[in-house]
């Protein structure tokens, strides 16, 4: 096998295996962070379903289009390869992440703060007029 296959394959490997668990996880921890953010349990177990879906789009996408850049010669130029890879593909996914994190706390921000807002106008009553 030529080097430059070995690589694209362990490459393949690690950041399918690196993909799939980060959204395996993301999907398990953040339902309780949805469930806050909608505030009804089917809602947030739809919208966790169709960040899955997105997040595995994107990441695999990323992943497929990333394997076909680099050559190699020697064992060295495979570990340099495979880091730089690996590595950037963990950043686009902490960056995939760190986004969805913070549009999910403005949401989440947004929804408190109309809340308050709502709880505050039923408790306050309109003066009585009295003649």
């Amino acid at each position: 096998m030529e080097p430059i296959v070995a690589a694209h394959l362990l490459y393949l490997a690690i950041s399918i295996g690196l993909t799939v668990l980060v959204a395996t996880t993301l999907s398990r921890n953040g339902r309780v962070f949805l469930v806050e953010v909608f505030g009804d349990e089917a809602k947030a177990a739809a919208v966790n379903h169709l960040l899955v879906v997105g997040f595995y789009l994107l990441s695999l996408g990323f992943v497929a289009l990333w394997a076909t850049t680099g050559t190699v010669a020697t064992s060295k130029d495979i570990v340099d390869l495979l880091s730089i890879k690996i590595g950037v593909v963990a950043l686009v996914l902490g960056a995939l992440h760190t986004i969805n994190l913070i549009v999910f706390h403005r949401w989440r921000e947004r929804r408190r703060i109309e809340e308050a807002f709502e709880a505050r106008r039923s408790t306050v009553r309109p003066a009585s007029h009295t003649a």
